[in-house]
């Protein structure tokens, strides 16, 4: 059997390669951490001798296959001690933690202790002796955490400790410490564990590692001897800020850790700074930084050790960033000319744009987590526990947060959500009521947080490992993470600065969709205004009905026998209704406003309990038995696919009468003050041509009236939600009578899966989990199913009315991903929740740049 030579360091050779400015290498094949070094070593930064070995090279490692070990040894100056990092395609990915110190053994401790003294030479081999047996030779650890001692007491026992448990004593050799490193890392990275770790950090499965073999500055001597950390911005804020720690007689990132008696960077009232120390080090580090930016265009964190004076850097990564901070640095590279615009938007994830937009739980605040659920709603917010809206309405009355605590939350937790500072829910999905309306209003938000045990006749919910919380006890709500923690952490404040604006500015001129907001209430369409939405794609005006002052009316309706009492019933609402839609119109000056009719079934404005059932009978005069009667006749088998939206307007005609008249009387209101209003009207859950053709008749007969009446004119659009698979199917006779087709995506994929959307949250993970899907299909549009039906709506919609509009309003219009899917399809906008439209901006200008960057390629 032969064997292959072993693989030596080469200028050639790309697998096992001294890092020079022509090395072959790349960060695919050899990870991150070897690429910037290379490209250091080209800036002509002080950067030791370095060998890089690739992602093959590591592979053969683990499965036994060595390099020529020695020879990577002899690259170096003879003595020269070493240290070996982990270098993956994405440093997110982790990896084995770096090994310090090789070649350090007994004769080479003889000669550092005549050069750095005996007590830091003892220093060196004893971190080593430390860490390769615990991390390369997997000894006990314990052993070696109980040697308190330092200096030579320390490591004498030390090396006893390795030979007694080792049964062999310390190896001597260079070149078969460094070859036992190799194999232990490699292995490790290789292993089940390690693996399942990256891929739930987003990795895949084979993702590759490589290694570097470095040349130690040492950190440790006679002279000024340290290492450190430094970079030029904050990564919390992004603002420009030398930022770092030093540490005399250290190595790595020892600076770093709690306890430390590190060194300010600059000169600080609190203590010393290196600037004082070691001026002409500190000015090169500077230097070094600056020129880091410049050239590799980013902010870098440098990893650097002074030997006597002398500054070397060992490693140079981009620098942590909050969403705040990402944003900022963006801006900053692109206004100083180091990247272009484009690249700007590039840089930052959508998704993490929401972080901006609210209050969140401090990085660095312990959390003690007592529940976890659907992360739906982002943001943090802390309360004291109440278990029903009034008891929301009551402390907000008081001025004290709540959150407020349901099963899960109907329409007339409409004013508690409102009065709430956040949401937890025993059940739901991304696509619950607790979840689409949290969004819009921007309410942090978990649900489905089955594990939980919620019991609302004792006001109480046990936690996951056993603990009770009462009503007024303190939690917060981390809508972000999907988490319920106890106790009232430390919060990071919402900032959106100039930054960010000029940012999104620049997202709106690549972008080439339009991005709507969701907003049923003015507070909705101000905020939808402040986050630049070109317009309201969805107001669902149901949830306009269940104030205190229309809910009687609305049930005087419902109750009525005819329609002459169902039109007195309506009259009472239609200023109400009036005066909703011209604040709304105002507000929008001009830009459009998408009205969905009434959607929800009737029962849903009806009282279930005792009590609420006698009220409504004291308010219709009417005996309690007759209103329970009718209450209970009203009752639906499945009320989601029964009498509601288009159904009811087929059915209980006056209602959209009376809303339709109400825009279209708004409309000239609020055009006589400012821009003229071109509402557009849109019918719920249609499946059938002839449902549009009755309802547009009627609604142009109420336009004529007001206009009549009026003596005005004014224009409107009509269209049609389509979030039923017939709808999609018949997507061209429905558009011959409709300006826009708007996929209501949330119902559409309901009625794809045959799954409630309510209820699909308890299972959905461990459906992720095991594959059955790829991603919840309330949270990200399902191309492959739901997709397909809207695709072919587009299509059929388009061939029938080519001027027709197409959009999406379902809450997937604020997800990048889904957006991708809208573009592809040719849609003219998406529509989302306000708190999601920037998210959405950036989203669909990424989009647009990949495009164009593939076009000219």
């Amino acid at each position: 059997m032969t064997h292959a030579a072993p693989q030596q360091p080469a200028a050639d050779n790309p697998d096992v390669t001294v890092i020079t400015a022509t090395s072959p290498m790349a960060t695919p094949s050899h990870g991150g951490r070897a690429k910037c070094l290379q490209r250091l070593v080209r800036l002509d930064l002080p950067v030791p001798p370095t060998v890089a070995l690739s992602f093959k090279a590591v592979h053969a490692i683990a499965a036994g296959e060595m390099p020529d070990v020695a020879a990577i040894v002899a690259s170096f100056p003879d003595g020269a001690l070493l240290c070996v990092r982990p270098s993956s395609e994405d440093p997110d990915w982790g990896g084995p933690g770096a090994m310090l110190n090789i070649g350090m053994n007994d004769a080479r401790f003889v000669e550092l202790s005549d050069t750095i003294g005996r007590d830091a030479a003892a220093s060196l081999y004893l971190r080593f002796v430390q860490s390769y047996a615990v991390h390369v030779a997997r000894l006990d650890p314990d052993m070696f955490d109980e040697i308190d001692q330092a200096g030579q007491e320390g490591l004498t026992l030390a090396l006893a400790a390795y030979e007694e448990e080792a049964e062999e004593p310390f190896p001597q050799d260079p070149a078969q410490q460094l070859h036992e490193v190799l194999r232990s890392m490699a292995r490790a990275w290789e292993g089940t564990t390690a693996r399942l770790l990256r891929q739930a950090r987003g990795a895949p499965a084979n993702a590759g590692l490589g290694l570097v073999v470095q040349q130690m500055a040492l950190g440790l001597g006679q002279g000024e001897c340290g290492s450190g950390v430094l970079q030029l911005v904050s990564s919390e804020t992004g603002l420009r800020q030398i930022t770092g720690r030093y540490l005399s007689q250290s190595q790595g990132r020892e600076a770093l850790q709690q306890g430390t008696k590190a060194l300010f960077l600059t000169r600080d009232p609190r203590g010393p700074s290196l600037e004082e120390l070691e001026p002409e080090a500190f000015e090169a580090l500077k230097a070094h930084a600056e020129l880091m930016r410049r050239r590799l265009r980013a902010e870098m964190q440098i990893e650097f050790t002074i030997e006597n004076g002398n500054v070397h850097i060992l490693d140079g990564v981009r620098v942590d960033r909050s969403p705040r901070a990402a944003v900022r640095i963006a801006v900053r590279l692109a206004e100083d000319g180091i990247i272009p615009q484009q690249e700007a938007l590039m840089r930052v994830d959508p998704h993490s744009l929401s972080e901006l937009l609210h209050r969140q739980v401090a990085d660095d605040a312990p959390r003690d987590v007592i529940g976890s659920g659907v992360a739906a709603s982002p943001g943090a917010a802390t309360g004291r526990i109440v278990f029903s809206s009034s008891e929301a309405q009551a402390s907000a009355a008081r001025d004290e947060p709540c959150i407020l605590v349901r099963r899960e939350t109907s329409p007339e937790d409409i004013r508690g959500m409102h009065a709430a500072v956040g949401v937890l829910t025993e059940r739901g999905g991304m696509t619950s009521h607790a979840a689409v309306i949290g969004r819009g209003l921007g309410l942090p938000c978990v649900v489905g947080a089955a594990r939980m045990k919620f019991n609302l006749k004792r006001g109480q919910i046990t936690t996951e490992d056993g603990r009770v919380f009462k009503a007024g006890d303190v939690i917060t709500i981390d809508g972000t993470h999907g988490q319920v923690l106890a106790g009232a952490p430390e919060m990071v404040e919402a900032v959106l600065d100039d930054s960010f604006q000029t940012f999104m500015t620049w997202a709106d001129e690549a972008r080439d969709i339009g991005v709507r907001a969701n907003a049923d209430t003015p507070a909705d369409a101000s905020t939808a205004r402040n986050f630049a939405a070109q317009g309201i794609g969805l107001c669902r005006t149901e949830h306009m009905f269940f104030e205190e002052d229309r809910l009687t009316p609305m049930r005087e309706m419902i109750f009525a026998d005819t329609p002459e009492d169902r039109k007195a019933a309506l009259a009472v609402l239609l200023p109400m209704q009036r005066a909703d839609f011209t604040e709304l119109f105002r507000i929008m000056e001009g830009m459009p406003v998408c009205i969905r009719l009434f959607d929800p079934p009737l029962h849903e404005f009806l009282p279930t309990d005792r009590a609420g059932l006698r009220d409504l009978a004291e308010a219709l005069d009417l005996p309690v038995s007759d209103v329970t009667r009718r209450v209970e006749a009203m009752g639906e088998y499945n009320p989601m696919l029964g009498m509601r939206g288009v159904r009811l307007g087929i059915t209980v005609p006056e209602i959209y009468d009376m809303q339709a008249r109400a825009i279209f009387e708004a409309t000239l209101d609020a055009s006589r003050d400012g821009a003229p209003v071109v509402p557009e009207i849109m019918l719920p859950l249609v499946s059938a041509k002839r449902e549009v053709e009755i309802l547009r008749a009627r609604i142009d007969a109420v336009a004529a009236a007001v206009r009549t009446e009026r003596g005005a004119d004014f224009t409107y659009r009509f269209g049609v939600m389509v979030e039923t698979p017939r709808a999609c199917l018949r997507a061209d006779e429905i558009a011959q009578h409709a300006h826009f087709l708007s996929f209501g995506t949330n119902d559409l994929t309901q009625m794809t899966y045959g799954l409630s959307r309510d209820d699909a949250g308890r299972f959905m993970s461990n459906y992720v989990q095991q594959g059955v899907f790829a991603e919840d299909p309330f949270h990200v549009l399902d191309v492959e199913g739901v997709g397909e039906l809207v695709a072919m709506g587009a299509e059929r919609g388009r061939q029938a009315r080519a001027d027709v509009t197409l959009s999406i309003c379902g809450e997937h219009g604020g997800n990048p991903e889904s957006i991708q899917f809208c573009r592809a399809v040719g849609m003219d906008y998406v529509s989302c929740s306000p708190f999601r439209v920037p998210v959405a901006r950036l989203a669909a200008a990424q989009l647009a740049i990949k495009d164009r960057l593939g076009e000219d390629v």
